[in-house]
């Protein structure tokens, strides 16, 4: 009977591994429809008043604090930025979304910082845990400080991502080329729902759609990243052992592939919180493995470039580059350059001294940084 049970049980394994895989095969379909949704209900509901609708993001600073509020509010760059394809998808200008990528990285490591709270009774704990994760936060907004200039004089990010989809542009087909088969698989299932919408007008039926969409685009991605935790933790768990300790370039490509795997960089950087906190690790060991997480986060929006279709297709792919490209090359810019570099660190050491002091500046500081300051910066802007 044992043995039976015993034979039993890789069999129920594989089947419950099964399931998951194709329940994660759904929700990847179900995040390319959903950002389908956001475009098309984008289209609809702003016609030719699109860039009337955004002229309150259209500030450089304005749109930074939007991702950065978004982001805080939801907790998931990967959402955030998979509805900013959707919306250039719909034709949001370029200019205006890149911005909002980048504040989506800010917005994202409130996560840690909640989670290095549960060193608070040890002081020496939670200094070496609140500075592992502010460090995400420092690197963050210093890349920020440096690239969010630099784009709004010199259009770098715009320039290096326009240069990456010119052979499409150079076709003329605005169509992501490859990533076709989409279209068939999703326009069914957009049209049975613009349908029963019909009876309304477009601007209802249009944000009705961008509700939705939205709305799908969160529940799939946070049932992706829990399915990918289930099946890939015991793996991301052999790369981050393995990564500690053997090197910067080693520690940033592993972040990569981590957070590639588990679909969140505030899970990835999350786990690190309690190893830095207890001892384990130092800040310096975790450091480039928090900046791989940021490059590996990119991917969410590259899959959700993939499903748009038609006229701004290839500049949904745009934005999705120019969020890869953005944390590339903060990561080769801050990392290496040795003063730079150290900053993040010097910023933590501070900010986790002055916590372990008096514990109200932990909420000073997130009160601060992801509310009073894009609040008063919107207001000012508007």
């Amino acid at each position: 009977m044992n043995q039976a049970t015993t034979k039993a049980s890789p069999q129920q394994s594989s089947f419950k591994n099964l399931m998951r895989w194709t329940n994660l095969v759904f929700m990847l379909y179900l995040l390319l429809l959903a950002v389908s949704m956001v475009g098309g209900g984008f289209k609809l509901a702003t016609g030719e008043q699109a860039k009337t609708l955004f002229e309150f993001a259209s500030h450089p600073v304005a749109g930074l604090m939007i991702g950065l509020v978004a982001t805080a509010l939801i907790q998931s760059s990967s959402t955030v930025t998979s509805i900013i394809v959707g919306l250039v998808a719909g034709g949001l200008p370029v200019e205006t979304a890149i911005p909002m990528i980048m504040g989506a990285n800010i917005g994202t490591t409130v996560t840690n910082t909640l989670v290095s709270l549960g060193h608070m009774r040890c002081k020496d704990e939670f200094k070496r845990a609140f500075a592992s994760a502010t460090i995400h936060d420092f690197f963050n907004l210093l890349a920020v400080i440096i690239f969010l200039p630099l784009e709004m004089i010199f259009g770098i990010l715009e320039k290096i991502s326009h240069w990456l989809i010119s052979p499409m542009l150079a076709t003329g087909d605005m169509s992501i080329k490859g990533f076709n088969f989409i279209k068939p698989i999703t326009k069914p299932v957009i049209s049975a729902l613009k349908e029963p919408l019909g009876a309304f007008s477009d601007v209802i039926a249009g944000i009705t759609l961008i509700a939705l969409g939205i709305t799908i685009i969160f529940i799939a991605i946070t049932v992706m990243g829990k399915l990918m935790k289930k099946l890939m933790v015991g793996r991301a768990k052999d790369i981050l052992q393995s990564a500690i300790g053997k090197g910067p370039l080693h520690g940033i490509v592993s972040g990569s592939i981590v957070t590639v795997l588990v679909q969140s960089s505030s899970t990835t950087t999350s786990l690190m919180v309690p190893l830095v906190g207890t001892g384990v690790l130092k800040v310096r060991d975790i450091y480039p493995f928090t900046l791989g997480a940021n490059i590996g986060t990119c991917i969410t929006a590259l899959l959700a470039a993939t499903a748009v279709t038609g006229e701004f297709a290839v500049f949904a792919l745009q934005i999705a580059l120019v969020h890869l490209t953005f944390n590339i090359l903060a990561t080769v810019f801050i990392f290496g350059i040795p003063f730079l570099r150290e900053l993040p660190l010097k910023g933590a050491d501070i900010i986790s001294d002055m916590a372990m002091k008096n514990k109200s500046v932990v909420a000073i500081y997130l009160i601060t940084v992801f509310i009073v300051m894009p609040g008063t910066i919107l207001a000012l802007t508007t």
